[in-house]
């Protein structure tokens, strides 16, 4: 049996288990256009040196993650520079000062067993190298030491006057019951001046912090707790940070450069890999490797290309081969039209009736053939439009059978039509109706020795999606079609067999034409088939 799918398809019959629905919006990817409405292309060559061009202005992987890790450095050593030394001397003093109030607290606990606060302000003046004193206020003029531990030499609250202590005391009863002041020695005057007082040039960056805690013990006797601890300054240690930073600095950049050219190697190798064989593909070797290694993107690019340079490889031949059938059907009527031409200009005898009706019938087929090859080629680059109007289907198909019964019905054919109602749509008459004619014409060819054909009209309802639509089915008695094979025949030119042979009647491009005219309609197709019994197709177009 040959398949073809112009107005010739393989046999069909009843509808049975073996069937394939084409829904147009999801066909197969459109082959290239070679009709009037192609686009043009420019040389290959001159895209390729364009191309050539402009990668050579653009900056290669190593570079790039060069650069990139070479900027991750010098913005992880501005962070260090700028925590370890231009702020270095604000976070001590801040985490320093954190301290001394976190130690008032931790004496605060112990004010009411002496043994244990002394125990308590050992520990905490060892551990944070602070002098303490500890007084209880007995009224405003007198106030009872408590403790008074001294940690080094120069403490300011174990040097300053009694009635400082209480100056103190008022200050931090001022400030809510706690007051942190620092101070800065002068060694010329030799007196301690507040740093918040501008009126003094110090003669040292030491500085002395005296916390002051106001808390009550549970006789709701009022406590003063004093701390003093000593801030020494950390410009050796910025200069010393300096000289490191600068090495580390230096030798993270020169590893980041390394690093940047190991993992551009590793990661440049598959694509340079892939980009050959890209290269390959391009100037039509379809065969080319593209195997990916390394990580897994670049293997499901891999894939990805192979699986593309196959469906190239499929198009190519595809369109070699649409090519070639249609120069073999050009080729053959106007072979003919030459030779019975010829026949009956030389030949005396050969100027009959009936040569000159093959003649006819060959530039008819010739003329179809044209016109087909226009149609796919518009309808596949999306270049025809429909042209929707509101008629009566049905006495639409009633009248078109009406005349295929007339020019069938002396060579024995029957074409049996059933609609259980009449249905307007809205849509293409006459693309809808060319579609038609060419299942219809595929049946007449095809159906079995009983030359029955049989059309039925149906309204089809989905309750689920709330939607109705039309279908029309063209049911012939042939061979029927193989499952393996439901698919292949909406493709332009299907042969069942490996040579291409010239179709009985229509051009091999009608199922093809068919698929495209309803995708552009809205509508789907599809058909049903069992060897033996024959085929079913039909059209579906929304309501």
């Amino acid at each position: 049996m040959t398949a073809d799918n112009g107005s010739d398809k393989i046999n069909a019959a009843e509808p049975s288990a073996d069937s394939h629905t084409v829904n147009p919006a999801n066909s197969m990817a459109k082959e290239p256009s070679y009709g009037p409405n192609a686009a043009s292309f420019e040389p290959l060559a001159d895209r390729s040196a364009d191309s050539r061009n402009r990668n050579k202005r653009q900056i290669g992987i190593k570079w790039k993650l060069s650069a990139y890790l070479a900027a991750f450095t010098l913005i992880i050593i501005a962070l260090l520079w700028l925590l370890q030394v231009v702020l270095l001397d604000t976070i001590f003093k801040t985490v320093k000062t954190g301290e001394i109030k976190a130690a008032a607290v931790e004496l605060t606990r112990s004010l009411d067993d002496l043994n244990q606060l002394e125990a308590t302000a050992n520990k905490v003046a060892e551990r944070n190298e602070v002098c303490i004193m500890i007084f209880r206020m007995d009224d405003i003029n007198t106030a009872t030491r408590l403790i008074n531990i001294k940690r080094f030499e120069g403490s300011l609250i174990q040097s300053i006057p009694r009635y400082e202590i209480f100056s103190l005391y008022d200050t931090a009863v001022a400030n809510g019951g706690k007051y942190l002041e620092r101070f800065r020695y002068d060694e010329k005057r030799r007196v301690y001046y507040s740093v918040d007082d501008g009126n003094f040039t110090p003669s040292s960056d030491e500085e002395s912090i005296v916390y002051s805690l106001i808390t009550q013990n549970s006789n709701g006797e009022d406590i003063l707790i004093l701390l003093n601890s000593i801030v020494s300054p950390v410009t050796a240690t910025v200069k010393t940070l300096n000289i490191m930073l600068y090495v580390i600095g230096g030798v993270l950049l020169a590893l980041a450069i390394a690093l940047a050219f190991v993992m551009a190697r590793k990661i440049s190798r598959p694509i340079e890999k892939l980009n050959e064989s890209a290269k390959r593909l391009a100037e039509g070797d379809y065969g080319a490797d593209f195997t990916g290694s390394g990580y897994r993107e670049i293997a499901e690019l891999g894939d990805s290309l192979g699986y593309a340079a196959r469906e190239l490889s499929k198009v190519d031949s595809l369109r070699r081969e649409l090519i070639a059938n249609i120069s073999h059907d050009l080729r053959t009527p106007l072979t003919m039209i030459a030779g019975y031409s010829e026949a009956m200009r030389d030949i005396p005898g050969e100027l009959t009736p009936e040569n000159a009706q093959i003649i006819v019938d060959e530039a008819e087929r010739l003329a179809s053939l044209v016109s087909d090859v226009l149609d796919i080629s518009k309808l596949e680059s999306g270049t025809q439009k429909a042209e929707p109007i509101e008629f009566n289907l049905t006495a639409t198909l009633r009248e078109t059978l009406e005349r295929y019964n007339r020019l069938k019905e002396h060579d024995g054919y029957t074409i049996e039509f059933h609609a259980d109602r009449d249905i307007v749509v809205y849509t293409d008459r006459t693309r809808f109706i060319q579609a038609f004619t060419n299942l219809l014409n595929n049946a007449l060819t095809y159906t079995g020795p009983d030359k029955r054909v049989i059309v039925t009209q149906s309204l089809r309802v989905d309750l689920a999606a709330a939607k109705r639509c039309v279908r029309v089915s063209v049911t012939d008695t042939g061979e029927g079609i193989p499952p393996d094979k439901l698919e292949l025949i909406w493709d332009r030119y299907y042969k069942a067999g490996s040579t291409h042979k010239r179709s009985r009647i229509g051009t091999g491009l009608g199922l093809s034409i068919v698929k495209n005219t309803m995708k552009l309609l809205g509508g789907t197709c599809g058909v049903k088939s069992e060897v033996g019994r024959g085929s079913t197709f039909w059209l579906e177009l929304p309501l």
